[in-house]
């Protein structure tokens, strides 16, 4: 079948590093235009591509079928709904939308007029995440009790130049690693039946949310499973990317999945070994069961960012399910104004009263 013809929306660090790799060694895209509105820096890796000045001139170029609106957050909603009403489909970087108001309007658009609307929620291809979930299936610590995902960074100053730290076109932690951590939980345990988190500024000079602890209670898969998601910029010193305990164990895995970094330096998607971990790095599984203490490290799965893209061709040619679908993602929006709406009131705040 005809390749789909993309247009990126931007090309910072978004459309370098998460889009314009995958699309460009995928078969079944051809990577038809990105928007830079004075440079000319996607002409150094992708000399075929059209240079867009504007994103009204990509909405206007008649054989793109598909737009990935990957500029500033506060953009989200603006641009996904310009885009399907010029009848393409529609790619949205996280965090979706602002507000659950915004993401409804987008997801019954998209719907009337028969067109694609997926976000970009890439961590649910993270090697660490793929790996959990096979944990998880398999039942290897048992009937699990509590759950922690920790996401750290170590930004002890104010990066100046950017929309991120002003919160001018959104921005902020929450929003933005909140996205990815709130969409995993749910993926694994479903919707909390209520939220408590501390969203908290503790950089000197900060403008934006730079820390959140956020508790999901009683999802509806796992109502017994305690959740804690924790993200924060003044964390040298590492924690456990992911922390399961349960009734016959442990599974503790440290570090990132590496195709961020193998991106941002460089390397593509079609480079042999993409996503595998090296061995010394695997999570650590500890159970203890009928008198039995192992220790092992577990080998984890390799990480597939390829594979959103690769659904997305499969649902929009062939029909297949959209496992991305911006249906799903509302409630991550919708967790997030709950978290914040907890953490201003310092209350519980339940989610179906």
């Amino acid at each position: 079948m005809d390749k789909i013809k993309t247009g990126l929306a931007a090309y910072g660090m978004s459309g370098q590093v998460f889009h314009a790799p995958f699309i460009s060694t995928n078969p079944h895209f051809d990577l038809t235009a990105i928007t830079e509105r004075s440079k000319n820096l996607a002409k150094e890796r992708y000399p075929e591509t059209h240079i867009a000045r504007s994103f009204d001139e990509l909405l206007d170029m008649n054989d793109l079928e598909l737009i990935v609106v990957n500029t500033p957050d506060s953009s989200h909603y603006d641009y996904a709904r310009r885009a399907l009403e010029a009848g393409k489909h529609v790619i949205v970087e996280k965090p979706f939308t602002q507000t659950v108001e915004e993401a409804n309007e987008l997801v019954t658009l998209a719907t009337e007029k028969g067109l694609t609307l997926s976000v970009y929620q890439n961590r649910r291809w993270d090697s660490d995440f793929l790996t959990v979930k096979e944990i998880l299936d398999k039942k290897l610590t048992g009937r699990l009790v509590e759950f922690e995902s920790t996401f750290p960074r170590f930004r002890n100053f104010i990066k100046q130049g950017t929309w991120k730290e002003t919160g001018e076109a959104g921005g902020g932690i929450t929003y933005n690693l909140g996205a990815h951590l709130i969409d995993q939980a749910v993926q694994l345990f479903g919707m909390p039946e209520a939220v408590f988190a501390d969203i908290a500024v503790l950089r000197d000079n900060g403008l934006v949310d730079d820390y959140f602890i956020i508790h999901l209670l009683r999802p509806s898969k796992a109502p017994d499973v305690r959740i804690t998601l924790k993200a924060s910029y003044l964390m040298c010193e590492r924690e456990p990317r992911f922390t399961l305990h349960g009734t016959d164990g442990s599974f503790v895995k440290y570090g990132l999945d590496r195709q961020e970094a193998d991106l941002t330096n460089g390397l593509m998607p079609d480079t042999p070994h993409w996503g595998e971990e090296d061995p010394e790095i695997w999570g650590l599984l500890h159970t203890e069961k009928n008198g039995l203490n192992m220790q092992e490290r577990y080998p984890s799965i390799p990480g597939n960012y390829g594979a959103f893209y690769e659904n997305i061709y499969q649902h929009i040619r062939k029909g297949e399910t959209l496992l991305s679908d911006a249906r799903g993602v509302i409630n991550v929006i919708r967790l997030i104004e709950a978290a914040w709406e907890s953490s201003r009131s310092g209350n519980v705040l339940n989610l179906n009263p």
